[in-house]
């Protein structure tokens, strides 16, 4: 795509070294929303280009085809841009909408590894951000008992982390959360940085319990 002046010149304010997440919120602010611009930063194939496209897309003309075809552009990057562009999009423009909120709720079986990672950490982020939980919860642990143990790295770790959701704020389901992270023991031995909270599902739920009853 041969990119117009004005992207040539959104562009020239993006240094893939020096450029941070809220350098684009920033920028993403002064452009407002422009879909055609976004669909011309998106043509580059670069990550940084593709968060600040993602920022200023229309959600209003996100259809199932189109996200498809963002979908299969994104599996070119590698690993963690993957997986931080699909988050970028669940965040910033698939949960605001009813419409793009009921596809997401369509992926638990979707063929696209990506998009039922969504699935999960849409349902982990609604419980995170305090929402009254949706009735799906036993669903959601059967899935996880069943699914969690041979899924793809970047769905477990979704799965995880609405299974850690799940066992801190539903205190009803918390010894099988605990349960199931002690079966398959995902992330048991994985090393944590000083201050931050294990991924372990035993770990992580005891200590995020801890905080909130302080």
């Amino acid at each position: 795509m041969k990119l117009s002046l004005k992207a040539e010149n959104i562009l020239g304010k993006i240094n893939s070294k020096t450029t941070k997440l809220g350098d684009l919120r920033t920028i993403a602010k002064e452009i407002n929303k422009d879909h055609n611009l976004a669909m011309e930063l998106w043509s580059t194939g670069d990550y940084l280009p593709r968060q600040l496209s993602i920022l200023i897309m229309d959600k209003k003309l996100l259809s199932r085809e189109f996200i498809d075809k963002l979908d299969k552009d994104i599996q070119k990057h590698k690993s963690e841009e993957q997986t931080q562009l699909i988050d970028w999009l669940m965040a910033n423009q698939f949960s605001k909408d009813k419409k793009l909120v009921a596809l997401m709720e369509s992926w638990e079986n979707s063929p696209s590894a990506l998009q039922r990672r969504i699935f999960w950490y849409y349902q982990g982020r609604l419980r995170w951000m305090g929402q009254a939980p949706p009735p799906n919860t036993e669903h959601l642990l059967a899935s996880v008992e069943a699914k969690m143990e041979s899924e793809k790295p970047e769905v477990q770790w979704a799965m995880n982390f609405t299974t850690a959701q799940i066992g801190v704020h539903q205190p009803e389901y918390r010894s099988r959360c605990i349960a199931i992270g002690k079966r398959i023991g995902l992330y048991k031995d994985e090393m944590v940085s000083r201050g931050c909270t294990p991924n372990y599902l035993p770990d992580y739920i005891s200590i995020e319990v801890a905080k909130r009853k302080k």
